[in-house]
């Protein structure tokens, strides 16, 4: 890159924004980011919500935006003004101890997540098929490794999650127009009612870091480097399409989630511990084509987790260690191979319910992405990383906000977390 200095415009300025067309052909890290977001767990949290509180926490979508696209644009922008990705840029910076520390605590987090995953999967299969839960899931497995170790690997990903997201998007609005649609009055309340009821602080708090991680943005500004990314995206609008773009669809689908949990479920007083579950309670409403319905949902979940998690977690962990990253390598290829054999043998000895790992894979990520967006902030406010830019003050004041927002969230997620850890170990 050439030098710039003070007499010469700063970059970017000059950057003609692409048409719509030219964008919709450039995005799709968001996309698959929005994959990762939307598993299993997201699903059940999402539905717990709407069942435990109705329309009255409907409003913590708006934080989810505000805070998805700030982390998109954020690492997106270090990554652009760098030259390198994010644990890259933080081993240049910050040393390699720091990205090893935030690249292992990632990893740990995905490994264990995938365990969740695996599960989902499975009970999506046997929803649609009758197929007992792990042989479904170990099919899906079948058709992830295919994927993994085909040509083209970005390109299968990105088309196969799009493809998850459609089915989730389709299933559950035709879920919401079976239970009738949500009450226009109520609806309007909850968003803008900014209420957190008794009792439901933790789930709000963990609603939201699921549905905007920074730990997505980190993974992005490796997908955006497959996908040739240069820096006149940064001010072209595709980055900024394709954070919009994850936004909205991970709001589409955990929104429509939580409606359709506020209209069925909350009536009644009644709550959930698996996706699954969801399915049965629909069937007064919706009848046999229930189970099918919320069966595809929950593949499309599952399977677009599974594929994008494993493969985050690998990626993530080789960056801390100066391995080749790249989704053809053999290190990305055979390290997401014995991550899938470790979390099927884990998984399927714990009957699909891995409570303890999915307990200790919060923990993990509460520890991630806090510690990873630390250097994500301090790398923002650097003079030097932005030398040759115009200085980013609304998105350094956006990624302080939302920064400080996710100690307070990590601050009580360990509060509640590792008491449970504990207990489940025994302790």
């Amino acid at each position: 890159m050439s030098e710039n200095n003070s007499s010469q415009a700063a970059f970017g300025t000059d950057v003609k924004r692409l048409p719509l067309k030219e964008l919709v052909k450039r995005i799709g890290p968001g996309l698959i980011a929005t994959g990762i977001v939307i598993g299993p767990g997201a699903v059940t949290t999402s539905a717990m919500l709407g069942a435990n509180y109705g329309y009255a926490l409907i409003w913590l979508i708006l934080p989810i935006i505000f805070m998805g696209i700030t982390f998109m644009m954020t690492t997106n922008r270090l990554a652009i003004v760098t030259g390198l990705p994010t644990i890259h840029a933080i081993q240049k910076y910050y040393g390699p101890i720091a990205s090893a520390v935030v690249s292992i605590a990632v990893f740990l987090s995905c490994l264990f997540f995938t365990m969740g995953n695996i599960s989902g999967t499975g009970a999506g299969m046997n929803l649609i098929f009758g197929l007992n839960w792990k042989i479904g899931s170990a099919i899906m497995i079948a058709v992830v490794l295919y994927c993994y170790f085909a040509k083209n690997v970005y390109s299968k990903v990105e088309k196969l999650i799009t493809l998850c997201i459609l089915v989730m998007i389709l299933s559950f609005y035709i879920t919401l127009i079976g239970v009738g649609g949500p009450d226009a009055g109520e609806l309007g309340k909850g968003l803008v009612s900014f209420k957190v009821p008794q009792g439901s602080l933790a789930t709000a708090l963990a609603f939201i870091s699921t549905n905007a991680a920074v730990t997505a943005g980190i993974y992005a500004t490796y997908l955006g480097k497959e996908k040739k990314w240069r820096k006149e995206d940064l001010f072209n609008g595709v980055m900024f399409t394709d954070a919009l773009v994850h936004v909205i669809s991970v709001v589409l689908i955990s929104g429509a989630i939580i409606l359709v949990g506020a209209i069925v479920l909350h009536p009644q007083g009644l709550s959930i511990s698996t996706p699954a579950q969801l399915a049965e309670m629909l069937v007064p409403i919706m009848g046999g084509a229930a189970k099918y319905i919320m069966g595809l949902a929950l593949v499309g979940a599952g399977f677009s987790s599974l594929l994008a998690n494993t493969q985050r977690g690998m990626v993530l962990l080789g960056a801390g260690f100066n391995k080749d990253v790249s989704l053809e390598s053999k290190f990305i290829r055979y390290g997401c191979l014995a991550c899938l054999i470790f979390a099927m043998i884990i998984c399927y000895s714990y009957g699909g319910s891995p409570t303890q790992l999915i307990l200790m894979a919060n923990i993990a990520t509460s520890i991630a992405t806090p510690v990873g967006g630390l250097f994500i902030v301090l790398l923002l406010w650097r003079k030097d990383v932005n030398e040759g830019y115009k200085p980013p003050t609304g998105l350094r004041i956006c990624m302080t906000i939302s920064y400080i927002f996710v100690v307070i969230m990590t601050i009580s997620a360990l509060s509640n977390q590792i008491p449970k850890v504990l207990k489940a170990l025994g302790m």
